[in-house]
């Protein structure tokens, strides 16, 4: 493991309320909303810590990853996704983004990220990518990514903060009080704020028209759209887990037989029934 020089790279991160009023902050839509939740410091590294295990094994190595059969670098605790340059895709491209939150909060960014954030990863090809694995380059960003679980954390919180506004717009008017009220409901609990920020890292908002098979999504949308009750606590998020299984199912089962996507369920509802403790 790389030494840790997280006190040369962030600023303090002191006893701030990282997810101050979550349900709450999320007003922008101008909807009213219940109180969130506050999660202290402890909380939210917790949370950090359980995305970097379901993304990356809990490893460092695994914080500078490119999957097989894929044509960009995953990195950090949430695997966030750096395109090369020229090079898109389905998926909604990350990294530049934190990258860009970091750097708005005055964190040192390392060489490779900080002369490539605007033009796009610098890495070609998987093969490429293995090939300097072992690099200063690699090994200084691979530091950084583990120096930055806190940060990482509260840019994955962030993106939470934004989805709910854009499902609001973009979800069918005779569901949208029953996505904020769902949403409120998985909110209210640190458990179940776990699971919306895992989720909605993991598969998305649900929002894009190219992340669908058969005109079906699989994001943090669908499985709103999935629940119906009402009780508060801790039923909230034993519901968003278990619509999220049958959300993922539907996904593998509607999913262009080439893809074999029945390869990656087990390790995707193991995931998912993590959110019920």
């Amino acid at each position: 493991m790389e030494k840790n020089n997280a006190s040369r790279r962030r600023r303090p991160f002191g006893r701030v309320r990282l997810f101050c009023g979550l349900a709450a902050c999320l007003a922008s839509a101008a909807t009213s909303f219940a109180e969130g939740v506050n999660l202290s410091r402890a909380e939210a590294m917790r949370i950090g810590r359980k995305i970097w295990q379901n993304e990356c094994g809990g490893t460092v190595a695994g914080l500078t990853s490119w999957n097989a059969g894929e044509n960009f670098a995953s990195l950090g605790i949430g695997h966030f996704i750096w395109y090369p340059r020229g090079v898109r895709g389905p998926f909604d491209e990350s990294f530049p983004e934190l990258a860009n939150f970091a750097a708005g909060r005055n964190v040192k960014l390392p060489r490779v990220v900080a002369e490539n954030r605007e033009t796009g990863c610098p890495w070609k090809s998987r093969g490429e990518f293995m090939a300097v694995s072992d690099s200063a380059d690699v090994r200084e960003l691979r530091s950084f990514l583990a120096d930055t679980v806190d940060l990482q954390t509260e840019f994955l919180v962030r993106r939470l903060q934004q989805a709910l506004p854009k499902m609001m717009e973009r979800a069918p008017a005779a569901d949208r009080a029953n996505v904020r009220r769902q949403f409120e409901r998985v909110a209210s609990t640190p458990q179940g704020c776990y699971a919306l920020v895992d989720y909605v890292n993991f598969k998305g908002e649900g929002l894009l028209e190219t992340e669908r098979y058969g005109g079906r999504g699989w994001g943090l949308l669908q499985v709103l759209q999935g629940m119906t009750g009402s009780e508060a606590g801790g039923g909230g998020a034993q519901e968003f887990s278990r619509s999220a299984r049958a959300v993922l199912t539907q996904r593998v089962e509607n999913s262009p037989p080439e893809r074999k996507e029945s390869r990656w369920l087990a390790g995707w509802l193991q995931r998912v029934n993590s959110y019920t403790h």
